[in-house]
């Protein structure tokens, strides 16, 4: 599992003119702590840190130590509030992580062995990833950087649902638990073949008909 720390500071000037102030005088991203038996919390954080954070895709889905004025605490991002226009964060909200209490989250999708999937090398198919995340339950010191999954035997028109996949050791898929076998990934016969196929399959006439069109 990835290590980030973000530092932040406690704030008492509430409300959205104080939240615009503070983007637009100090630089800075105002942000809520939440969950577990503590009050929420709000904080502000350095735009260019958490612009850099973000680079990571891994942070989405890790726990972050969170450092509000020396005292540390383990966090997940719950949702981000950007400007609809330039993409920058004006809000986040974090939710407390709390030690031998399960959580549930989102974690990405990983495929693995695209280059030599039977149904892409061989059977001339391309792979599609049919889900970007999956929501997971488990522990915190249990929570994977990326759900897995290896393409290197799926045939062109198969398709890997959430219950082939094997779960990490701690983790429960949340879809399965609620009976949902979603799907994850998929190989299908390559467009450009397909098109190839039906122009093949045109009778001779119709084809000749085209040509005198082209002229």
């Amino acid at each position: 599992m990835s290590e980030f720390t973000l530092n932040a500071q406690a704030r008492n000037d509430l409300g959205k003119g104080a939240s615009r102030r503070l983007r637009r005088n100090a630089d800075l991203v105002p942000a809520v702590v939440y969950g577990g038996e503590d009050a929420p919390v709000s904080v502000s954080l350095q735009t260019r840190e958490v612009a850099k954070l973000l680079l990571n895709d891994a942070a989405f889905s890790s726990i972050l130590q969170l450092n509000i004025d020396g005292k540390k605490q383990s966090v997940l991002i719950k949702d981000l509030q950007r400007h609809p226009a330039k993409g920058f964060v004006l809000h986040a909200d974090f939710i407390r992580v709390i030690a031998g209490q399960k959580l549930t989250t989102l974690v990405p999708v990983v495929l693995l062995n695209e280059e030599a999937c039977v149904g892409a090398k061989t059977g001339g198919g391309d792979i599609f990833r049919l889900a970007t995340e999956i929501e997971v339950t488990c522990l915190p010191q249990d929570l994977p950087d990326a759900i897995e999954v290896d393409m290197l035997n799926v045939n062109v028109g198969e398709i890997v649902h959430l219950a082939d996949l094997v779960a990490p050791k701690g983790i429960e898929f949340t879809a399965l638990a609620h009976e949902n076998n979603i799907a994850v990934a998929s190989v299908q016969e390559a467009r450009v073949n397909v098109v190839e196929d039906e122009e093949q399959d045109q009778p001779a006439d119709a084809a000749a008909e085209g040509e005198a069109e082209e002229k």
